[in-house]
């Protein structure tokens, strides 16, 4: 059933009125903080009170303006854009507190809090885009409001991050405005209302190019390799716009924008009598292992968890190319597991820096005794992606597994073992470290000269603990009704028509 509300409007122009406050009357700590919390909270009620019609089956839409048949700016909560809004509105929340937290005596924060709060504005109306016009528009702003982001700092490294950021993701974009102007010119409209708007009347030379021009434009934000080169290059931001990088928004739009390629413009259907989806699975596949490859070399801490984004955003590539449900299940499902498990390494990162000052992999010695609950986050985190079960990256690789042997791919099983041994390679010799080492010499006595490490302070810790948790509890309710999961599911069931 459809239902015609304003909600899915509100949930994005929420964040973009904050953005407007922040940038007028942000020099007032208290006022900014009080709008960048009131926003947060505001567009998490929004999406969480069409939460109950979702799981029901209800899509609300809101249709803005009409240009001509097929093209207009509107918005359409379906289940999938539930999900992904769902996640990103609750990480909206937690990465605000962190960032208060973190940006605290920042001479720019005001202009970093007013484009934050613009990405995150960008990312809700990328879920919630009733079509391709509405996604592309909105994808565009994204690629705008992060720029002064990843040049925070205006060192010569961080505006060198920039540039390389802007020339691959407009490029991405160009590429996404061909394929949709292509696909209006094939079928007549541009609506993601439907599980597959192209058809094979239309001819299979400009099938074949709308694909690789969307898949390629995608791809750029998602990181597949080989366009993944500004991620890393990327990490010279502030860690809270790292964490935005790699779970709220950008490489997160990029795979949901796979997503809707390959459900929404194309149709299982279609691709798989097509077979484009073979070859986009073995480059998730080859992404996935030689990602992982490079993240085991990686010395600097936040480039090691780059890498690991990069590997970790195949996989949902890879399930949406798999074209199975259960395979489909893991894709979805994965834009939360991912995103809550390497938000909190990112903060984790993030208070290691601002309480110790260490940003090197071979400076975290016995760490874990001075800062236990920020490594035991860590660790939860670990050993989700690892997938340890009962944590919430065990569901996406089983649910993978399960896919593959459903497509009679059974080759995929191999990639699943082996990215779990190359996670465990990069991510516990960490936990390691931190627990197994003792304490340089240096850092355990107690004079004044080499003060003991302590725990972050609670605005820093206190959100890396609730992502920690979140990772616990989607593995652990996976078949719990109301859940997350039951919203994959659900977007599952319309996808392949169950």
């Amino acid at each position: 059933m459809e239902v015609m509300d304003i909600r899915p409007l509100l949930a994005p122009v929420v964040s973009f009125a904050c953005a407007g406050m922040v940038f007028f009357y942000g020099s007032n700590r208290h006022w900014r903080h009080f709008w960048m919390l009131s926003a947060a909270i505001t567009k998490m009620v929004i999406v969480l009170s069409m939460l109950p019609g979702s799981l029901r089956g209800t899509v609300y839409y809101y249709d803005v303006i009409d240009f001509t048949g097929g093209v207009g700016l509107g918005f359409r909560a379906d289940a999938l854009g539930m999900f992904f809004s769902l996640v990103s509105a609750t990480l909206w929340v937690i990465t605000t507190i962190y960032a208060i937290g973190y940006m605290g005596g920042d001479e720019k924060r005001i202009r970093f809090f007013g484009f934050f709060a613009l990405c995150v504005s960008s990312t809700v109306g990328i879920a919630f885009a009733n079509n391709l016009l509405t996604l592309f528009l909105f994808y565009e702003m994204l690629t705008i409001c992060t720029y002064p982001l990843v040049i925070h700092k205006e060192t010569p490294e961080a505006l060198r991050a920039g540039r390389k950021y802007l020339a691959y993701t407009l490029i991405g974009g160009a590429f996404i405005l061909i394929g949709s102007v292509m696909t209006l010119d094939a079928v007549g409209t541009l609506n993601l209302d439907r599980p597959g708007i192209l058809n094979a009347t239309v001819d299979p030379g400009s099938l074949a190019l709308i694909f690789f021009l969307l898949i390629a434009g995608f791809g750029v934000k998602a990181a597949i390799m080989p366009i993944h080169g500004w991620l890393p290059t990327a990490m010279v931001a502030p860690t809270p716009v790292s964490a935005l990088l790699h779970a709220v928004a950008v490489v997160k739009v990029g795979a949901f924008g796979i997503l809707r390629t390959v459900y929404n413009v194309f149709g299982v259907d279609l691709l798989g009598d097509l077979g484009y989806t073979t070859p986009l699975a073995w480059l998730a596949a080859f992404t996935i292992i030689a990602a992982s490859t490079i993240a085991i070399f990686q010395g600097n801490l936040k480039r090691r968890l780059a890498y690991s984004t990069i590997s970790q955003l195949s996989y949902i590539v890879l399930g949406a190319a798999v074209l199975t449900p259960f395979a489909a299940t893991a894709a979805i499902a994965h834009i939360a597991n991912q995103a809550f498990a390497k938000i909190t390494m990112f903060f984790v990162a993030g208070a290691i820096e601002r309480t110790t000052g260490k940003t090197e992999i071979r400076e975290l010695d016995g760490i874990g005794h001075r800062m236990p609950w920020t490594m035991g986050a860590f660790t939860v985190a670990s050993l989700s992606f690892t997938g340890f079960p009962l944590f919430a990256g065990f569901i996406t690789k089983w649910y993978l597994c399960l896919g593959s042997l459903e497509a009679g791919q059974w080759w995929f099983l191999g990639v699943m073992v082996a990215s779990s041994l190359l996670n465990a390679a990069y991510f516990l010799p960490i936990v390691y470290l931190a627990f197994f080492k003792p304490l340089p010499h240096h850092e355990g006595r107690r004079d004044e000269e080499s003060p003991r490490i302590h725990e972050a302070r609670p605005s820093l810790l206190i959100p890396t603990l609730l992502c920690a948790a979140y990772v616990i509890v989607l593995g652990a309710s996976a078949d719990v009704p109301g859940m997350p999961f039951s919203l994959a599911k659900a977007a599952v069931q319309f996808v392949f028509g169950m």
